[in-house]
């Protein structure tokens, strides 16, 4: 799947949370022409419930718990880029780990900041920065496809 371009900087997202996000993303995951399975779901469910970015192995023991039977984080990891190529699902790069896109269907370009501290992680939609990113790479004759922004610090919280 190609990787589309984002939203307009002035794009408006409608932010989705509980049964409505679950709705929207399995709704985007069928629109792009892929099945909502039991697995799918349950993995969607562990991503978007869990409270920071998760890894897929975090992930592998929630469903696992919940099904009452081992899930190898294998599984896990292909329905996970499934769901980032499909941008149900974000990568925090710089961990390794995942959070859910809490408007899935509108393409963005986005910025995470993490607590070096807590690990906690927060996503901001700034397409302007972004954009500026991609202009960069652009005039140095590179063809960018995704930017990933991570700023690392102290949250609040831990300051």
């Amino acid at each position: 799947m190609a990787n589309p371009q984002p939203s307009s900087p002035t794009a408006t997202h409608h932010v989705h949370g509980g049964a409505s996000l679950a709705s929207a993303a399995r709704a985007s995951l069928e629109a792009a022409g892929e099945q909502w399975t039991e697995m799918r779901g349950a993995i969607f469910d562990a991503v978007s419930h869990h409270a920071k970015p998760a890894s897929a192995y975090d992930i592998a023991d929630i469903v696992s718990s919940a099904r009452g039977k081992r899930v190898a984080p294998n599984t896990v990891y292909r329905i996970l880029d499934l769901f980032v190529e499909t941008n149900l699902v974000r990568r925090v790069e710089s961990t390794n780990a995942f959070i859910a896109n809490e408007h899935p269907g509108c393409l963005h370009d986005c910025i995470f900041l993490i607590c070096d501290n807590c690990g906690q992680t927060t996503h901001i939609d700034d397409d302007n920065a972004a954009s500026g990113v991609r202009e960069a790479a652009k005039r140095k004759g590179f063809a960018p496809a995704r930017p990933v922004i991570e700023v690392h610090g102290r949250c609040d919280d831990c300051e």
